[in-house]
């Protein structure tokens, strides 16, 4: 009950003593970061590559090509550790399509490579931690 709603029933503020809520913060305003300020994937920065405030993008990337098809390497050998060392991070992890630029068959075929050469100990399945 409100103050003027007390006056009106004849009551005093006295008498009723009603707890009033706390009041809400309030919301940040939308920002070019999203709705809760976080970087998320497809938003871009005014200023990144992907801005489009200056005019033209400042940053253009080149379309990744597949390293076999362009060396028309049909078979990827378990043992060639040189070749697949170029595909494995520091972490031991297998770098994906999207980094590396391999087209889909070839990475198929090379990441079943590089497990086996995990298997038999030519690659470590770890890298340093």
């Amino acid at each position: 009950m409100t103050e003027e709603t007390r006056a009106a029933a004849g009551s005093t503020t006295e008498a009723v003593a009603t707890p009033e809520r706390p009041e809400r913060p309030e919301r940040p305003e939308r920002t070019e970061r999203g709705e809760r300020g976080d970087r998320r994937p497809g938003r871009s920065s005014p200023g990144g590559a992907g801005g489009r405030e200056g005019g033209a993008r400042k940053f253009f990337r080149r379309k990744k090509v597949c390293k076999f098809c362009v060396e028309k390497i049909e078979a990827i050998n378990y043992k060639d550790v040189r070749l697949l060392q170029q595909f494995v991070a520091e972490s031991g992890k297998i770098v994906p399509r999207r980094l590396t630029g391999v087209c889909t068959p070839h990475q198929r075929r090379l990441s079943s490579a590089i497990k086996q050469a995990r298997n038999i100990a030519l690659l470590p399945f770890a890298g340093r931690a």
